[in-house]
């Protein structure tokens, strides 16, 4: 999830390096790319219609999928919830079109060469509940601290170089203090030797055309994410990225390929803008936001504004228009004791509109770390938190037809005004809260909106300027 205090120092050295990502390469669907079963302009994502899809995504770790346990009598790490059909559906009742499921590579090849496919078929089982439920998949290659023997989750305990000096177990209750320790910090540089001496990349990148031909024809996922926030500099990054797009496009060509920026992004709220496409054909660039949520900064969450926030989402849309890929904001969250939280996801969700980003939250349930979510456990069961809840099911268009689009969301009134031209039916997702009192206008004209149940989402025909209100 967060990326602490990790080898700043020695990753602030990125901002030294001029990026040039595939220089001299294709460009990176500058031309449009179509796949299945979402494409992309360069800018946004494409439905096969041609209308520009938004992602309004959730993450959920999963029981017997992100891997924090271990077979030698070890106690596990920490508590991770399953994923059932009640939730999928919630998901989608909520507004979600999407799932960033995090996997790791530790359940995928606990031993080198050999795929586990007990832990492949709960992949799978997860990817189905999210089909079921009428919600995309991207498939999340996922680490937090290296690994699950040393940090939390990620790589096998065979792909740690050097070895590690102390295996460690559960509870995680010192997370920040396994990400700077230094054989994780080690394990990284070995990792990210651009050079890949210890083959570890090359292993890497076996499990992911593995991971990749599992899913190539699966009509629910749109794309696999190479790396989660990758501890490593920019031209690290870049070195790896190619060779593992490269891995996932020769395995999936219909699939989408996302990227992280380093890690460090996470404490600066920018990188520095590439000079050319992301040479691979149906790339997405996937930073995260938390500004102000990790660091050392109270003061900056007590005078919060909104403006104050918008310097990582105005980089995070030039980032991607640098690429030329789609903006999809993989994690963004806060804790809902924390600060202003309030402010801060009322003020994301406009900037995100604002921007025509696409997003994930982090995260769906979690009972471990800060216990963030849209859920408390109480006892056995989960009670959802109406405070959460409000936050991310919001008035959004999830399929926008025509072009000169802008949009506006208001997060005080709930009012989402779109604009877009030449025609055509949009989707527009009305939350349960106004699903009997939701009221719409077609260039200041009254507007009849007939909420699906199943989806929530209404088929709105306006050529011109739509407003949608969650009451009269």
């Amino acid at each position: 999830m967060s990326f602490g205090m990790t080898a700043v120092m020695r990753i602030l050295a990125m901002f030294a390096v001029v990026a040039c990502l595939g220089c001299g390469g294709d460009s990176g669907g500058a031309g449009g790319w179509t796949g299945a079963p979402l494409g992309s302009d360069g800018r946004h994502f494409r439905d096969v219609e041609g209308r520009i899809v938004l992602l309004r995504g959730i993450n959920a770790r999963v029981g017997g999928v992100f891997d924090v346990s271990f077979d030698d009598g070890r106690t596990p790490l920490e508590p991770i919830p399953t994923l059932t059909a009640a939730d999928c559906t919630r998901m989608r009742q909520l507004g979600f079109n999407l799932l960033r499921l995090p996997i790791n590579w530790s359940g995928i090849e606990p031993t080198r060469g050999h795929y586990d496919s007990a832990y492949l078929s709960a992949v799978h089982a997860a990817v189905d509940c999210a089909r079921a439920a009428e919600l995309y998949v991207v498939i999340d290659l996922h680490q937090d601290a290296y690994s699950k023997e040393i940090g939390e989750d990620g790589a096998p305990l065979w792909a740690i170089d050097p070895p590690p000096q102390m295996l460690l177990e559960g509870p995680l209750d010192d997370l920040e203090t396994r990400r700077v320790s230094a054989q994780v910090q080690q394990a990284f540089e070995t990792f990210f030797d651009v050079n890949d001496a210890a083959g570890l990349q090359a292993d890497f990148i076996a499990m992911l055309r593995q991971v990749a031909s599992e899913f190539a024809d699966d009509p629910a996922v749109v794309g696999f994410e190479l790396f989660n926030e990758p501890v490593a500099t920019l031209d690290q990054t870049e070195a790896f990225h190619l060779r593992a797009a490269a891995a996932v496009r020769e395995q999936a060509p219909d699939k989408l390929v996302f990227f992280e920026p380093p890690a460090i992004r996470n404490l600066v709220d920018f990188q520095p803008l590439a000079s050319a496409s992301f040479p691979t054909e149906g790339a997405v660039y996937s930073p995260h936001i938390y500004t102000f949520v990790f660091g050392n900064n109270p003061i900056a969450l007590e005078n919060l504004t909104k403006e104050a926030l918008r310097p990582s989402v105005d980089a995070a849309r030039a980032e991607a228009d640098a690429y030329q890929t789609p903006l999809f904001i993989g994690e963004f969250g806060v804790g809902p004791d924390t600060t202003n939280a309030d402010n801060w996801m009322a003020w994301q969700a406009e900037l995100h509109d604002e921007y025509l980003a696409s997003d994930a939250f982090w995260v769906w349930k979690e009972e471990s770390q800060a216990s963030w979510g849209l859920f408390d456990k109480v006892g056995d069961s989960w009670q959802e938190r109406p405070q959460v809840v409000a936050w991310v099911s919001r008035m959004y268009p999830q399929r926008i037809a025509g072009s000169d689009v802008a949009l506006r969301y208001d997060s005080a009134t709930g009012v989402m005004t779109l604009n877009a031209t030449g025609g055509g039916s949009h989707f527009i997702y009305i939350p349960e809260a106004a699903a009997t009192t939701a009221t719409g206008t077609c260039n200041g004209n009254p507007l009849a909106l007939s909420r699906d149940a199943a989806t929530g989402t209404a088929e709105v025909e306006c050529d011109g300027e739509l407003r949608v209100a969650p009451q009269p």
